[in-house]
């Protein structure tokens, strides 16, 4: 029963969080496909280039909380284990969503959304090291990643194993998804918060944000 309810949390969580609330926001305000501007991302910070602040606001909030929801629901429903899989999986599901072609987000607010739930010191820990990052540096993406980056750190100091595996995986992912902000982080490359876009960002219309 316990593998049933597992599997369960994973599918649920995933179709879940594959949800393109981006998409359907923009397409619903009749501003088209979200996917043919910018950076083609359907994550908060590619909605933002419409315009509409308001859009890019909610959208931001509904992708924080898909994953939260998951886990929240299968936390409360069944277990521990089954919350941090569906949180896991919800955050998959928005990086990889099935009705996209598998082309999504890049996880930052879903991931932030998943570790207020599945144990909330840790999602605390993941937003002061990105504000304080990002006072320092002016440099978002670093900001993300160095806040991902703490999250299995805290959780096993903590004393929570298993958030710190999946945290783990989650950070390995999001690192595989900002790549080509870490090459340009690397070359010096990567535009400051509120700042003039690089040449790099100005060929590919990056965001100075990483996407959502």
């Amino acid at each position: 029963m316990t593998h049933v309810l597992i599997a369960l949390a994973a599918v649920g969580g995933y179709l879940f969080g594959s949800i393109p609330f981006g998409l359907v926001l923009t397409r619903m305000a009749g501003l088209g496909d979200i996917r043919a501007i910018g950076s083609g991302n359907i994550g908060a910070t590619n909605v933002l280039r419409t315009g509409r602040k308001d859009l890019a606001a909610l959208t931001l909030i509904l992708d924080a909380g898909k994953a939260g929801i998951a886990a929240a629901v299968f936390g409360l429903a069944f277990g521990t284990t089954e919350g941090l899989v569906a949180g896991g999986f919800a955050f998959a599901g928005h990086c990889f969503p099935v009705w996209l072609g598998f082309k999504g987000g890049k996880g930052v607010a879903t991931f932030v959304g998943t570790m207020l739930v599945v144990f909330w010191p840790v999602g605390l820990t993941v937003i002061g090291t990105w504000l304080i990052m990002a006072a320092i540096f002016r440099i978002s993406s670093l900001a993300a990643l160095a806040a991902a980056l703490a999250a299995p750190f805290a959780a096993f100091a903590w004393g929570r194993p298993d958030v710190a595996v999946m945290a783990g995986i989650l950070t390995a992912l999001i690192y595989w998804l900002h790549r080509a902000n870490i090459q340009r982080l690397l070359k010096g490359e990567e535009p400051r918060i509120g700042g003039k876009k690089g040449k790099a960002d100005a060929a590919t219309d990056n965001p100075d944000t990483p996407e959502t």
